[in-house]
């Protein structure tokens, strides 16, 4: 995988509508978002021609939204891209980017969800890329970003160091949806419910693959493409999953889940990471999508000792931490923990001395 250039205090971020015009819909929502961004991270951030167009206008011109993320990734001035936010249809983009721009002009590339889309485009171009907050859906956290995303980003994306074990979120998370279409929920934080730690269903000993995976709605639609990751990309991989805000039910998991099994995609991984469910699911049903998990991959797939953890603090709940495509991360089953083991941002080439 070819990793991008590290950010650095006073960087220029250019933030794309790649799905849904959501920054045109609530623009205080964007601009807390974009606010918030610049002042945690002494970064300055600018839209692309397209990334304030309403929502009917961007759904009729997805040539568009492509075209923005093209000239974003060519602008040498442009540091990094972040997705304003996530939607349906990043799917109709696909036919219109062109995967040389991606991989003669690598940079950092981040956002989540629908934005599942964008990633295994950038992971066939093979540039690693970052699955994690976008401008309205993490970055415009209401009331202040969560000190536990604020130090994600800056392990992840501002540092050349190992990324090493991440630790479980201990302050408590949320996946409350406060209106945006209303100013003043903008400083009205929402409510945190009780951390109750990762749960590692399965599993013995320490199990390495490199990182792999998204929303898995979006992934569901993406098979038979040709963005979806053939099987040997998925060999040896840990596969991340998570689901979004409309809270798929465990049955309509259990049949995704199903359709990897047939493909042959669970039989060769080295482990599954899954976030909170999102939506608005009550904490004592989370059980019922462990028990799936465990129905497809131990009892019908016979893979009792590949690791799964599961409630983990990525995806639709907040805060989240940063999952980079591509990169090597370890699950050690006997220890409870999980770690990302390298490095997946570089430093910048040294400017020749004439």
């Amino acid at each position: 995988m070819i990793k991008p250039v590290c950010l650095h205090k006073g960087d220029i971020l250019a933030s794309v509508a790649l799905s849904w015009g959501g920054a045109a819909t609530f623009p205080n929502r964007y601009q807390a978002g974009k606010q918030q961004l610049e002042e945690e991270f002494s970064v300055h951030v600018v839209e692309m021609p397209h990334t304030l167009k309403d929502a009917e206008w961007l759904s009729q011109h997805p040539q568009a939204r492509a075209d923005d993320l093209m000239q974003a990734f060519c602008d040498p001035s442009i540091k990094a891209i972040i997705s304003t936010i996530g939607g349906d249809d990043s799917i109709r983009i696909l036919p219109y980017l062109d995967l040389e721009i991606i991989r003669s002009h690598p940079k950092i590339f981040m956002g989540y969800s629908d934005t599942t889309t964008t990633h295994l485009a950038c992971f066939k171009a093979g540039l690693c890329s970052f699955y994690g907050p976008s401008i309205m859906a993490g970055f415009a956290e209401n009331g202040g970003l969560f000190p536990y995303m604020s130090a994600s980003v800056k392990r992840t994306l501002f540092s050349c160091d190992p990324i090493g074990k991440i630790q479980p979120n201990q302050d408590g998370w949320t996946s409350e949806h406060l209106e945006w279409g209303i100013p003043e929920n903008q400083q009205r934080k929402r409510t945190l419910q009780p951390c109750s730690g990762w749960k590692f269903l399965q599993g013995k000993g320490i199990h390495r693959g490199h990182l792999l995976g998204g929303c898995f709605e979006v992934l569901d639609w993406l098979r038979g493409t040709d963005f979806f990751p053939g099987l040997e990309q998925w060999r040896g991989a840990i596969l991340f999953l998570e689901t979004s805000e409309e809270a798929p039910s465990p049955s309509i998991i259990k049949r995704g889940l199903r359709a990897l099994a047939a493909m042959g995609i669970l039989s060769v991984l080295t482990g599954i990471i899954v976030g909170r469910p999102g939506g608005n699911i009550p904490v004592a049903d989370f059980k019922q999508y462990d028990e799936t998990l465990l129905e497809v991959v131990r009892d019908e797939q016979g893979l009792d000792e590949l690791p799964i953890i599961t409630q983990m603090d990525f995806g639709h709940s907040d805060p989240m931490f940063i999952l980079p495509y591509g990169a090597i991360a370890e699950i050690d089953s006997t220890q409870k923990n999980f770690s990302i083991l390298e490095c997946c941002v570089t430093r910048p080439a040294p400017v020749p001395i004439n």
